[in-house]
């Protein structure tokens, strides 16, 4: 299957970003699965490289990565969303690419099913 998941809420503090990472890291764990994950709004910090949190804590960072697994799957994050954030290109985790609403269109058309979360 190819899966698109587009996260919009914040990497802590709210779980809908991290249960969506779940749901697309298990679903990149099962062979012949493709996912992809744009990030928007405040879900845009869960790409940012060097996350230090509380020993126990999920690590969005860590959780990105285990949902690209490879070339099998992709990170785009919103350049607007980011500019407003103050986020640069260079802040990224690696794997991870400063997107555009174009790319999340033909992402769009490339899924067999769209998540939201």
């Amino acid at each position: 299957m190819k899966a698109l998941f587009i996260l919009n809420g914040a990497p802590y503090g709210d779980e809908r970003s991290y249960n969506g990472l779940r749901l697309a890291a298990a679903l990149a764990r099962r062979d012949g699965n493709e996912v992809r994950i744009f990030l928007m709004g405040d879900a845009v910090i869960a790409a940012k490289a060097g996350q230090k949190v509380p020993e126990g804590y999920y690590n969005m960072q860590i959780m990105l990565a285990k949902a690209m697994r490879g070339e099998a799957g992709a990170v785009g994050v919103c350049g607007t969303c980011m500019d407003a954030r103050g986020m640069k290109p260079d802040e990224l985790m690696d794997g991870a690419q400063r997107g555009t609403l174009d790319e999340l269109a033909d992402w769009s058309g490339w899924a067999e099913q769209v998540f939201v979360f």
